[in-house]
């Protein structure tokens, strides 16, 4: 294609060269470079793209998209912009053939429920007979084909790429996850979302390599509500008038009271061993609706997708089927063990999520809960601390063990998470290998007892040292109850 028709959804200065040249390819990577490359130069919190100015054109570039000054021979064409984030989030649309055009986007925003929502969203979808992609931070599904994720939401460049092979493969619809960082980054730039949906918010990801305080982290979620024609809300969150304040979108919400979807008669359901939740719909939707996930949040994913399903005219009976049989691999996911107590796998990692999984366990009045977490190496110590209070508070047993340290001793992360666990009288053993963690709490399972294994969730490997070694709750579960 021509540089022209690339670039022309940007607001740029052709600073050297001429925009009517031909190209081959769009890169960010300068290692990807070939002969007619336009290279994006990223000012990354790593690397910066514009020092690779020189490599990439003795490469092949023939044009440069930068926010910088660079000094390249005359005959590259240079494009400036203001921010080259969203240079290359608008290019890689116009690369595409922009194909979020051709789907009914939704993406769906906050600290919890987002992998949740967009699943039970898709069901609904799916279920409907209409082909639906998927992007989020356990994998992305485009028709047959599945892709495990490396970031919630990927680069820019990524996502459009993403989008072109769904229509490709026939979808209508995607639903993906948007994460504060992705609107910091623009990695959702260069289109407007069909549907934009926000969850709920809890201070997190605040910290040197995320946001510099709770006050960015909510300004970048609430950009969704500029970048979308529909927005979806949860009016229960103490924090939904300061998302949509800028908002240039329609709103509709969702909770308890004084919403356009309303739940009420709620209550927790445990159908032999499968943790359920149900209430009672009123507005867009009107019925009794069984979510098949445990907690209270769970209501809130359900009504958040039943919202979405009725907004989008799918049928009733549909949506209603559709989160019944809902399942999300390591959300207060069941292990089934044929014995007397129950084992669940959840990703919360963090003082927040734990406390949120820890009383939805409470509502099926458990003979005691078991819980199996530690934390991440190289991250906030204060998740440590409030996880650790929080498993005391509301566990009869913790087990302290690994998760991911990264670069650091396990035992110096346990150290941290002692000093949550000491603000509370809950009783705990510290077994750091993860497996025999595992181990210890089935062999001393009782009868009536739920053991939830926190932190990993989908996640399948150990992370010690920068490598990456095989580990998957689900088969640690089973191998403790093959012994």
């Amino acid at each position: 294609m021509k540089l022209l028709e690339l670039i022309k959804d940007l607001d740029f200065e052709c600073v050297q060269g001429s925009t009517d040249i031909d190209i081959t390819t769009l890169v960010y990577d300068s290692r990807k470079v070939e002969d007619g490359s336009v290279f994006v130069c990223i000012s990354g919190a790593v690397r910066d793209g514009h020092d690779f100015a020189k490599d990439v054109v003795k490469a092949g570039a023939k044009a440069l998209i930068v926010e910088k000054n660079v000094d390249v021979p005359d005959d590259v064409t240079v494009i400036k912009v203001a921010d080259t984030r969203l240079g290359l989030a608008v290019s890689s649309a116009a690369y595409f053939g922009n194909p979020a055009n051709e789907l009914t986007t939704i993406g769906i925003t906050g600290t919890k429920g987002k992998t949740t929502s967009t699943y039970m969203v898709r069901s609904i979808l799916e279920e409907s007979g209409i082909k639906t992609g998927l992007i989020g931070t356990i994998e992305s599904i485009i028709g047959d084909e599945v892709i495990p994720s490396a970031n919630t939401t990927p680069e820019s460049y990524v996502v459009q790429q993403y989008f072109r092979k769904m229509v490709d493969a026939g979808c209508k619809c995607v639903v993906m996850e948007v994460s504060s960082q992705a609107l910091m980054l623009n990695r959702v730039g260069g289109f407007v979302f069909d549907y934009g949906i926000f969850t709920n918010l809890e201070p997190d990801h605040i910290g040197p390599n995320e946001h510099a305080d709770f006050n960015e982290y909510l300004y970048c979620k609430s950009r969704l509500f500029t970048m979308c024609d529909i927005g979806i809300v949860n009016r229960d969150d103490p924090h939904w008038k300061e998302m949509i304040k800028d908002a240039t979108c329609e709103i509709k919400t969702y909770g308890t009271e004084d919403a356009d979807m309303t739940a009420t008669e709620i209550e927790h359901v445990n159908n032999e061993g499968n943790l359920c939740m149900k209430f009672h719909a009123n507005g867009l939707l009107n019925g009794d609706i069984i979510v098949g996930l445990p907690g209270r949040f769970n209501i809130y994913d359900g009504m958040c997708a039943a919202c979405t399903g009725a907004l989008l005219k799918m049928p009733e009976e549909v949506i209603l089927h559709a989160l019944e049989h809902v399942k999300v691999r390591g959300r207060v996911e069941n292990v089934p063990t044929g014995r007397g107590f129950s084992v669940l796998i959840d990703f919360a990692h963090n003082g927040v999520s734990t406390e949120s999984v820890l009383k939805t366990l409470r509502g099926y009045n458990p003979h005691r809960i078991i819980a199996i977490f530690g934390c991440g190496g190289n991250r906030s110590k204060l998740r440590r601390y409030e996880m650790g209070e929080a498993v005391g508070n509301l566990a009869e047993l913790a087990i302290v063990t690994s998760d991911n340290p990264r670069t650091e001793d396990v035992m110096d992360i346990v150290k941290d998470i002692e000093v949550g666990l000491a603000k509370t009288n809950g009783e705990y053993v510290v077994i750091p290998d993860r497996q025999e963690a595992v181990n210890y709490a089935v062999d001393h399972a009782e009868d009536g007892d739920m053991i939830i294994l926190l932190g990993k969730g989908h996640e399948e490997y150990q992370e010690i040292n920068g490598v990456k070694y095989h580990y998957s709750e689900r088969e640690a579960v089973m191998n403790a109850l093959a012994r």
